[in-house]
Order: structure tokens, then sequence, then C-alpha cells
């Protein structure tokens, strides 16, 4: 009977359990209400600073370098972030600049929302500087564009300047075009080039000649006239340049017709160099210690061989290569199999031997083959002392 005593003062009380749980939860939906509230004022306090976007403060203390009309520019609804490198002060810093203006003059041509998107622009050192500049000292994009010319002024490279155009002169040789690119290339990289300045100098850089004759009857009136008179003159330049070349080509080829009638030489080798697609004549040939177009020239100065008539270009072939055997394209001279036939030819017969590469191995053997001058003499000796002996007799 002790032991299922129980007393009951000590068992828990089902109505203030449930009284402290409902405590618990009024407590709890209070602190939830709370949460609630606050999160709300977060979300008020987020909108309101994102319409006036102020989503950047430079420094720590919420100063701004910019007064208070830049400070609170809002920025265009198309606005995207700049694909531009960020400037680091290690490099020219007009460069920077130029590239700069060009993208965000995609967006606007707005003074203050170019000097409050500048410092995005910026990384390491150059946004450091733009931090530590006095608040309210930047008044325009022009007073921040020249403050950050200055400051990093040192980083930006040995430029050029007119006086470099003196030393410029058109070669004896060069054509017009290529002076012209040059001379083009030089203006640009002088920065703030007068063009009237550019001019003078480009004017008496000229060599003298019909282009320098025209400028001198008739001024240009600017830059951009004297290039369109210089783009005529460079089209008939090189015209003149082609016709040059094909007259030296067709006299040539008269010249070596005059020489060697066509008539004197065989068929067989006619249809052989007309033909520059047969395989090797020849199982093997003479190796040389020149190039096959030194060999060709060799051998039409001392008229041992006679050029062909022009072969007609294929319509299909490489333009870039070039044979001056057969005065076309679509081979190179290196590459003509017809020549090389010839040329072989012609060191069979004995011609173009200073042209032959000997080897040891090479000159034994040619030395073997024709024998030796004073061994042939020592040989022939005795029968003419017989024929002597005979005639004494």
């Amino acid at each position: 009977m002790e032991e299922s005593y129980v007393d009951r003062s000590q068992q828990p009380n089902p109505s203030s359990a449930l009284e402290q749980l409902k405590a618990e939860m009024m407590e709890l939906r209070r602190l939830r209400e709370k949460d609630a509230h606050e999160l709300s004022a977060l979300r008020r306090e987020n909108a309101e600073l994102r319409s006036d976007n102020r989503t950047w403060h430079p420094s720590h203390d919420g100063r701004t370098p910019f007064t208070p009309d830049i400070a609170g520019a809002r920025l265009p609804d198309n606005w995207k972030n700049l694909t531009l490198e960020k400037y680091d002060g290690t490099s020219d810093p007009e460069e920077h600049l130029d590239a700069f203006v060009t993208q965000v003059g995609l967006y606007t041509d707005d003074d203050a929302i170019m000097c409050k998107v500048f410092p995005t622009s910026l990384k390491g050192p150059a946004l450091n500087w733009f931090t530590r500049l006095p608040p309210g000292s930047i008044d325009s994009f022009t007073s921040l564009s020249s403050r950050f010319v200055i400051q990093f002024a040192t980083s930006r490279p040995h430029q050029l300047t007119s006086i470099a155009l003196v030393s410029i002169r058109q070669e004896k040789k060069e054509p017009l075009r290529a002076f012209m690119e040059r001379f083009g290339k030089m203006m640009l990289s002088i920065r703030n080039l007068d063009p009237a300045v550019a001019m003078h100098h480009l004017t008496t850089a000229l060599r003298p000649g019909p282009f320098v004759n025209s400028l001198c009857k008739k001024p240009p009136h600017d830059l951009d006239d004297l290039r369109q008179r210089a783009t005529k003159y460079m089209q008939m330049e090189e015209l003149a340049e082609f016709r040059s070349q094909n007259r030296s080509d067709l006299f040539l080829g008269k010249r070596e017709n005059d020489k060697e009638p066509p008539k004197s030489r065989p068929r067989e080798a006619i249809d052989r160099e007309k033909s520059n697609n047969r395989g090797p004549r020849y199982m093997q040939y003479t190796p040389l210690n020149a190039s096959r177009a030194k060999v060709l020239e060799q051998a039409l100065a001392t008229e041992v061989l006679a050029v062909p008539r022009r072969a007609l270009t294929p319509p299909h072939a490489d333009k870039t290569k070039a044979c001056h055997f057969h005065r076309n394209r679509g081979h190179t001279t290196e590459e003509c199999s017809a020549l090389r036939d010839r040329i072989e030819d012609l060191v069979k017969a004995g011609h173009l031997q200073n042209f032959i590469w000997i080897t040891d191995n090479r000159r034994n053997e040619y030395r073997h083959g024709r024998g030796e001058p004073g061994r042939d003499n020592r040989d022939r000796a005795p029968p003419r002392n017989r024929s002597r002996e005979r005639s004494r007799s």
C-alpha cells in the first residue's frame, strides 16, 4: 500500500501547462509580427535606395568627391555595366579615358552620369586615388578627367610630336602607296596633330614626280583632298608598272625567238616544255649548287637555252606562283619540271658545269673517269716513239 501511494501535489497541473503553452505561442506570434514589420521596413528602405540610385559610396564615412548635383544624378533605365578593362594606373591614362568616353557615349552624354560612372572603370591604385579626393571637389567631368590625366601622367608613354614628320622621306624606289601608308601610321601616333602641319610635311616628303607637280599646280584643300588625289596616282603608278613588266617579258621572248628560230629546235623538246604536268624524264638528276632560277639566268645569258613561247595560265591556277621559264602562273620556277629536264640536258651536253654540286666522292669519280693529264701523256708516248723508229728505219 505504501508503494502504490503517490503524492498528487508533485504531479503537473494540466491547466497551468496549457496556460504556459498559450503564453509561449503568443510570445512567438509577437516576435513573428515584429520580424515581419522590420522586414517590411527594410524592403521599403531598399526600394527608396534603389530609386535614388544610392548604391555606391566611395568612402567609409559616406562622403563623396562629387558635388550634390552629380551625386544625386540617376542612371538611365537602359544602363548596362561597361565591358571596359578597368584601369590600374600602369598604362596610358588618355587611352583609357578615350575608351571610357566611347563606351559611355552609347548610352548618354550627360556630364553628371559620366562622372558618377567613371569610378567603376578604376581598380587598384587608381581607385584608391579617387576615393581620397576631397569631398565636393569634382563638379564636372572635365575637372575629373583633367585630374585623372595629371595624376597618372608618368604612366603615359613617350609621345611623338610633329617634329618626327621632318625625318620622313619617300625613298627613291618606294611606291606611292607604301609611302602614304607609312606616313599615315606616323600621323596616328602623334596626338593632337594639326592637319595643316601634317599636309605641309607630307607634300615636302614626297619624291619629285607627276604627283608633286600636280600638287604644286593645284594645292589640295585639306588632307582628305590630298588622299583622294594620291589614290588616283597610286592606280596610275601601279598600272604603268604592270605595263612595263609586260613589255619587258614580250621583249625578252622576242629576243630569244630572234636568236634561235623555233624550227631549229627539236619537236619533242618543244612539246616537253609546253607540258609541265608530265613526270620526271630522268631517274636521277644532277645536283646543283644554285637555284634553278639562277641557272636559268646564266643559261639565257650564255645563249645555250632559249625561252619557249609564253604559256597560258590555267583558269584555276595559283596566281601567287610565277614561272620565269614559261612566263605564266600556276607553278614556280623551282617546281617547273620542263626547266629541270632542259637543265639536265644541258648538263649532260657539257654546259653549265660550274653549277654542278661536286662532293668528294663525285670528285674522285670525275677524276678517275676522265683520267689525269700526266698519265695520259705517258701512256701515249710509246706509240709516238715507235712511229719515229719506223720512219728512221
